[in-house]
């Protein structure tokens, strides 16, 4: 069913604010794509120490623990809203604080073994669900965080997220890592 998914969502499937995200998955096998990319964040990833990973590129910003956890948690969020909508549940869904969330996880008491282990369940559940749609499926609409959606450009918003904050640490972590060991 993934064939339904390779196409990118229109505008008025997604609230202005995640055209950012959506905007940095290519044209393509949408399942490929997302594989390929998980890959290359887990490649980035497994090769920290776990002091590499507590490193935050300024005080107040999030460790690399917690970008990542972050991460995982919107993909949850995410995948939930996916899941509510394309069974029709017409609910209007909330939004989330992700700085409270981040606080209230307390990322960096884990390993980073452990975290890139649940990001990989995680994942594994996530294209599992959206493997299970249709074609009607994933152009249900719904609401979420006060704004209409699209399960489609749920998928989206999970990739283009995750690629967001991996440019992040690539930009603003990465040249801190080579400092520290």
């Amino acid at each position: 069913m993934s064939h339904y998914l390779n196409s990118h969502p229109n505008e008025n499937e997604y609230a202005p604010y995640y055209g950012k995200y959506i905007s940095l998955i290519p044209e393509g096998d949408f399942f490929l794509l997302l594989n390929k990319q998980f890959d290359e964040t887990l490649g980035f990833l497994r090769n920290l120490t776990e002091t590499q990973a507590g490193t935050r590129y300024e005080p107040g910003k999030w460790s690399i623990k917690e970008v990542l956890g972050h991460v995982i948690d919107n993909e949850r969020i995410m995948s939930y809203r996916a899941l509510r909508i394309a069974r029709g549940d017409t609910t209007p869904l909330p939004g989330y604080e992700q700085d409270d969330y981040v606080r209230a996880a307390n990322f960096d008491s884990r390993t980073l073994a452990g975290l890139l282990a649940e990001f990989q369940t995680v994942r594994a559940a996530t294209e599992s669900l959206f493997h299970s749609f249709d074609e009607t499926v994933i152009g249900r609409r719904g609401t979420a965080n006060n704004v209409p959606v699209t399960v489609r450009a749920l998928a989206y918003i999970i990739a283009g997220h995750e690629r967001h904050h991996v440019k992040v640490l690539r930009t603003k972590y990465l040249p801190l890592l080579t400092r520290i060991s």
